[in-house]
């Protein structure tokens, strides 16, 4: 496909000099065959094909974009009545709704895939805007699939670059040139290598949004690129295609975006008028697909009959009337037949800081009967100021309701901010009343303390005990890990009020203190209690730890002197150990000596 694509030649209109030299050194730098550098580079699942094909055939095959540039005014102006500020800033940035969804969401996963890419989803919406008029307006489904496919003219050489099929008609309908699809105006032979599923229902379609959005941010984040950097930024723009005049349109669309922009309805976006092919005034119908204008010959008029000879009067034809031509008239979607929300869920969401809901929030699309509404998206938001998000670290979340209408939000995962947090649910792309939810992050608790060690706990007069306190905290039995304890040395079990004397801990200035709140428990639930020193009173002292939820321990502290050492009784001598006994007066009772004889 590489060599097949080098040797097309190009007959954009719009493609300059001075594009062709940015894009040949663009090619000489985009080395085919990269790998993940890490910081989110190419890896193997996005490969892409040779360089040579990549800066030829672009994204779009140099098809025509819109030419329109943003107001000069600030798209966030502030209107007066009395002045008669004009706000069409206003009308061109808005994006409508499921678009808008659609390029933050690919912003959202791109900043995961490839952090080091730096995608900004404005500039997603600067090359929807150029590209097809984000998505003609936003005519699109509750899915983000266009009403009607976005087909740009057919690639046959003819004012055009000259690219033969590449899909058997697949992705355009045309078996005989390719021509660009979908609201990112993907040509087939780069959306075979760059389609992307955005939107999670298994299909790679060029006319859905979502996919197209995404397939998009791929596409820019390529050869390692850093968007941040504008070096880098120009050669994916122009890698999009190849004109410094469409790199220029872009530009001044992402700027405009970057300053503000809003969301509007869905089918009510501004249509662009001025396309590069140089074909005049252009507005696409938002229900069929754009073509270039007919260059047919008009019918000439039949010729005038002729008087008939045999007749005195005039032959006058008979009048003709032209049927009146009826708009199209597009049927409403589901998401137009949507008069508000209900919320579907419970009403009591509550969790402890760094945990998951249990609960759900969802809402219900109804009618204005009460009807149920399928296929309607519902974006939940996460509205406060809080830590608290969805599963997956955002603060928004998309969903499709369900046969039934409802619409149920992931998980709420809980922070480490405790306080209320407030969730509004709204319709994607209608402006009607929707849902809001309170939920309360309660802090970290523990309902059972423990000593790790029985070991009584003692010291002498104006020392310091030898072992320290330690203590494991559960909450239902499993570990209670970060919970804040309060350790209180107490006059006595029915009075808990600090102690003004015993023993006592140090502050960061050495300064005896008898009280300390906040001592986090660890990972595995455990508190390791600092040195705990003795003043000069002797007795029996309270160590008090409390947590949230209810967990108490008191334990006993024991100050002592040392016992005095007393001196040993004097020794007595035992006559049965003397060395030399006095001799016996009595006779002796050995046996006689024999008589000598």
């Amino acid at each position: 496909m590489a060599a097949q694509f080098g040797r097309r030649l190009r007959k954009g209109v719009t493609t300059t000099a001075v594009a062709a030299a940015a894009v040949a050194a663009l090619a000489a730098s985009q080395a085919p065959g990269a790998t993940t550098d890490g910081q989110g580079g190419q890896t193997t699942s996005d490969a892409t094909p040779s360089s040579e094909e990549a800066a030829d055939a672009g994204a779009t095959g140099n098809s025509p974009y819109y030419t329109d540039l943003p107001p000069l005014n600030s798209p966030n102006p502030a209107p007066s009545a009395s002045t008669g500020t004009d706000t069409s800033g206003v009308t061109e940035a808005g994006i409508p709704a499921t678009v808008l969804d659609a390029y933050k969401r690919a912003e959202a996963t791109l900043r995961e895939k490839k952090p080091g890419c730096n995608l900004p989803w404005e500039l997603l919406a600067a090359i929807g805007k150029v590209e097809s008029g984000q998505a003609r307006g936003g005519r699109v489904d509750a899915d983000g699939t266009t009403l009607s496919p976005i087909l740009g003219p057919q690639l046959d050489g003819n004012g055009f670059a000259l690219i033969k099929d590449t899909d058997n008609g697949a992705y355009d309908g045309n078996s005989s040139y390719d021509q660009a699809v979908g609201p990112m105006q993907f040509i087939p032979s780069t959306w075979e290598w760059a389609g992307r599923d955005g939107n999670g229902d298994g299909r790679e379609d060029p006319n859905n949004i979502y996919d197209a959005a995404l397939a998009a941010g791929h596409y820019l984040c390529r050869n390692g690129w850093d968007l941040s950097d504008q070096r880098d930024l120009d050669r994916a723009i122009l890698s999009y295609n190849q004109s410094t005049e469409y790199l220029n349109t872009v530009m001044s669309w992402l700027e405009y975006y970057r300053r503000g922009t809003h969301e509007i309805p869905d089918g009510t976006g501004t249509l662009p008028r001025d396309r590069s092919d140089s074909t005049g005034t252009v507005r696409p119908s938002p229900t069929a697909p754009s073509t270039p204008p007919s260059t047919s010959p008009s019918p000439k008029p039949s010729p005038k009959p002729e008087k008939p000879a045999d007749s005195g009067t005039p032959n006058t034809p008979p009048p003709t009337t032209t049927p009146p031509t009826t708009p199209p008239t597009t049927p409403p979607t589901p998401t137009d037949t949507v008069d508000h929300l209900e919320n579907a869920g419970t009403a009591q969401f509550t969790a402890m800081a760094g945990d998951a809901f249990t609960e759900r929030m969802s809402a219900r699309a109804e009618t204005d009967a009460g009807k149920a509404v399928a296929k309607v998206r519902i974006r939940f938001t996460v509205i406060s100021d809080t830590d608290t998000t969805f599963t997956g670290g955002e603060s928004v979340a998309t969903v499709v309701t369900d046969s039934s209408g409802v619409a149920v939000a992931p998980a709420l995962q809980a922070g480490e901010k405790t306080g209320s947090v407030i969730v509004q649910a709204t319709v994607v792309g209608r402006t009607v009343k929707g849902v809001a939810y309170r939920a309360t992050v309660t802090e970290r608790a523990a309902d059972t303390l423990v000593r790790t060690s029985t070991k009584e706990l003692t010291c002498t007069p104006g020392g310091e005990f030898a072992d320290a306190v330690e203590l494991k905290a559960t909450y239902k039995g499993a570990v209670a890990d970060k919970v804040a304890a309060t350790a209180t040395l107490i006059k006595s079990a029915e009075d808990p009020t600090e102690n003004d004397k015993g023993p006592y801990f140090k502050d960061a200035d050495g300064k005896a203190v008898r009280t300390l709140s906040g001592l986090p428990t660890d990972a595995d639930g455990l508190l390791k209690l600092p040195q705990l020193y003795a003043d000069d009173t002797e007795g029996t002292f309270l160590l008090r730890v409390t947590t949230p939820g209810g967990a108490t321990v008191t334990i006993e502290l024991t100050v002592a002197a040392p016992p005095t050492e007393t001196e040993p009784p004097a020794e007595t001598e035992n006559p049965a150990e003397t060395e030399n006994p006095a001799p016996s007066d009595s006779p002796s009772d050995s046996p006689s000596a024999s008589p000598t004889t």
